[in-house]
């Protein structure tokens, strides 16, 4: 808006503030400082963004640069001052180039449309002319009818000296689809600043059968949940043969003032959400010097068809149901694979690839033989003697990794994107479209002339002026354009 000379320090202030220059500034230094802070791990040990540093810029400049960025706030971005200065400087110079702007467009969404004089019929962008036979007062209904079902427009009528005029305009508030997207940017701001002020983001690794009350943030920095989370097993399925995961489960138990409020199993894309808190399935591991907190699950069946479930700490020996064949834990291995040269087996992994259990069988004191026993391989359950050991699990070793989040702005960002969808939708898609019908006398025939104009998409609009010029001049009363 141009200002006079006289302009105040305010109005200058306002001026600045209200240049959509200074929004593609700002935007810019968001998007640029955004993709630092996904470069740059946030909130995590500084071991990490070192050897990040490290691998792009070398060692010798890497605690340099860990400590100026540091200074400057890029190990917590997200939630550092000038991080929320810059987003409320967004969101100021969208709120002033909105109203600096928007009472010109309200004057042409309220103003209502008016017959227009002769002259101004020459300057429209979209003009036809097309001749009829019969009077005005004969050929006015066709006209009408025409363009109300080629356009949708409800035209009102004016009596004029030498024949009528028609007008009409659809779309007006079309205009407010840019304020609408505006609104829904600030919708999103404001999502994300309440986001970042009263929520968190924080990782828990629960091992099986512990419960925890509190999440680890980075940095040391711990945050309490307000009820207990407990890990009531877990569980990792991989494809046929291969180490590849294909799915893994947990299941989660919450625990209010000592109850057990709610129990659900969660697994990737399918988390756990309580009084706003989320819980997502992320990783997997098994926690460090914890083999002998682990409990052998087996069930066993004599070849007989008698069948028995056992729970065994390591060491611990179980008999074959209706036998007195006893069996003897003496190792497991959480991932074995076997030398076929060497003949011996060993563990190659650290996770609960290929678990395995070496039990030692024997009957009334004499040994009688030892064999491994693994979890994803059926075929190593059958025993010589026809009976199935299956080693159903090892339950206590394991943990899974939780990504927790908390984010009370989350349906505020949900649904300014929503409003986005439509604003830009109506700013894009949708046009204001006026039209002017004059219907003039001549020699006993029908001249008329059409005027129309679209904000956008003229072109669409012109097409749609072109048929229905082509559909009056097949009008009964017959025609040319």
């Amino acid at each position: 808006m141009k200002r006079s000379k006289n302009t105040t320090f305010i109005d200058k202030i306002w001026d600045s503030f209200a240049s959509v220059n200074l929004a593609v500034v700002i935007f810019a230094v968001i998007a640029l400082t955004s993709i630092i802070g996904t470069i740059i791990e946030q909130n995590v040990e500084p071991a990490k963004n070192m050897k990040l540093l490290s691998r792009l810029f070398g060692e010798s400049s890497a605690p340099v640069l860990f400590d100026v960025f540091e200074r400057l706030g890029f190990m917590d971005m997200y939630h550092s001052w000038w991080f929320m200065a810059i987003l409320l400087l967004f969101a100021t110079n969208i709120v002033v180039c909105s109203i600096d702007r928007i009472p010109k467009i309200m004057k042409l969404v309220k103003d209502p449309l008016k017959p227009l004089s002769g002259d101004h019929f020459k300057g429209f962008g979209i003009q036809k002319e097309i001749l009829l036979k019969g009077k005005p007062e004969k050929t006015k209904e066709t006209v009408i009818n025409t363009i109300k079902k080629r356009t949708g427009f409800n035209l009102t009528e004016v009596r004029e000296e030498d024949g009528f005029q028609l007008y009409s305009q659809r779309g007006n508030h079309t205009r407010l689809g840019v304020y609408i997207t505006h609104f829904s940017i600030l919708l999103i701001l404001s999502g994300s600043i309440a986001g970042i002020i009263f929520g968190f983001r924080g990782f828990l690794p629960l091992q099986e059968g512990k419960a925890s009350s509190m999440i680890e943030t980075g940095r040391d920095k711990v945050i309490p949940l307000g009820f207990m989370i407990r890990c009531d097993d877990f569980n990792v399925d991989f494809y046929g043969n291969s180490d590849m995961p294909k799915d893994y489960m947990s299941w989660l138990t919450v625990i209010k003032d000592g109850k057990e409020v709610v129990k659900k199993g969660i697994r990737v894309n399918d988390p756990l959400t309580y009084e706003g808190i989320t819980f997502y399935q992320s990783s997997f591991g098994i926690v460090p010097d914890s083999g002998g907190e682990g409990v052998f699950k087996f069930r066993l069946t004599s070849k007989e068809g008698k069948t028995e479930e056992v729970n065994l700490k390591f060491g611990e020996s179980f008999t074959i149901p209706g036998t007195e064949l006893t069996g003897k834990i003496e190792d497991f291995s959480p991932a074995i694979t076997f030398d076929e040269m060497a003949g011996k087996a060993y563990t190659y992994a650290e996770q609960m690839n290929n678990p395995a259990v070496l039990i030692h069988f024997s009957e009334r004191g004499n040994s009688k033989y030892s064999g491994w026993i693994l979890k994803r391989y059926p075929n190593t359950w059958k025993l010589p003697d026809g009976h199935t050991v299956e080693f159903i699990d090892l339950w206590g070793i394991q943990y899974t990794g939780l990504q927790v989040r908390k984010d009370p702005g989350v349906w505020v960002v949900y649904l300014g994107c929503m409003t986005m969808a439509a604003g830009l939708f109506i700013a894009f898609f949708m046009s204001h479209r006026r039209i002017w019908v004059k219907l003039v006398e001549v020699k006993g025939n029908t001249l008329i002339v059409i005027g129309a104009t679209a904000n956008k998409n003229r072109q669409a609009f012109e097409r749609r002026i072109d048929r229905i010029a082509h559909s009056l001049s097949k009008a009964p009363e017959g025609g040319k354009g």
